[in-house]
Order: C-alpha cells, then structure tokens, then sequence
C-alpha cells in the first residue's frame, strides 16, 4: 500500500453494512475537536466530518445512524436536511444553498477501512493521563 504512514486504520472492513450503521471517529477540524463519520453505500466507503451543512450540528441523533429509513440519504436528525451517500451533496431540506457534507479520504484495503487526514482535518491526539 503506498503511502501507508499517512493511513489511519479506522475498522475492519466488514464492520461497515451496506447502508447501516456508521462508525463515528474523532478528528481536529479547523483547529476545533469534531467528529467525523464512515459509511458503506452501493458497495464503497464514503467519510464525511459530522456537521450539517445548514447548521453546524452533527447529523446523528442516536450514534452512527446516519441513513434514512429507505437507506437513500445521509439525514440529518435535527432538521432534516438530505445528503447523497456518494458526494455529500445536498439533495434537499433546509440545507438547500448551503453546499453540502465536508468529503474526508477513505479507503478500503486488504479487508481494512483506511482514513487519509489532510491539513484541515486531521486526528485527534488523545494524551496519556498525567501521572
């Protein structure tokens, strides 16, 4: 795999069902601590940070249910407003002229689901309790 060291391994592959439940993970976004996401839809992997493009909330009101009841949009809990799996884009709700999800770079290799970070969205460090 090239360029492996800027890989972070976030799950194993097969955790990830076909427009199931998502897996959150922490990142640093603009300097802030966010969360940011990673679903499975028509067979790829897809990451987004998790905030609404309308309004700055996270899209999930229970922890990684991302999808709508038909498993057709990202939706977000609070308002309503659409996204498509594939692109982040806005498809509809209050999002509507607002753009849509930020993208993050994932990957799926050797049975592992991979998150590339770059300059704006990068991990969260996590320290070691003082002692």
């Amino acid at each position: 795999m090239a360029d492996a060291e800027s890989l972070i391994a976030l799950c194993p592959a097969a955790q990830l069902i076909e427009r199931g439940i998502g897996l959150r993970f922490d990142v640093i976004a603009g300097g802030e601590e966010a969360s940011a996401f990673v679903v499975r839809y028509r067979g790829q992997v897809h990451a987004y940070l998790n905030r609404c493009a309308h309004v700055a909330m996270e899209l999930d009101w229970l922890a990684g249910q991302f999808f709508d009841s038909d498993g057709e949009t990202l939706l977000c809990a609070t308002h309503g407003a659409a996204y498509d799996p594939a692109s982040g884009r806005c498809v509809g709700g209050p999002c509507a002229g607002h753009g849509g999800l930020r993208q993050l770079q994932v990957l799926e290799d050797g049975g592992v689901v991979y998150w590339r970070p770059d300059l704006d969205v990068r991990p969260r460090r996590v320290e070691p309790p003082a002692g």
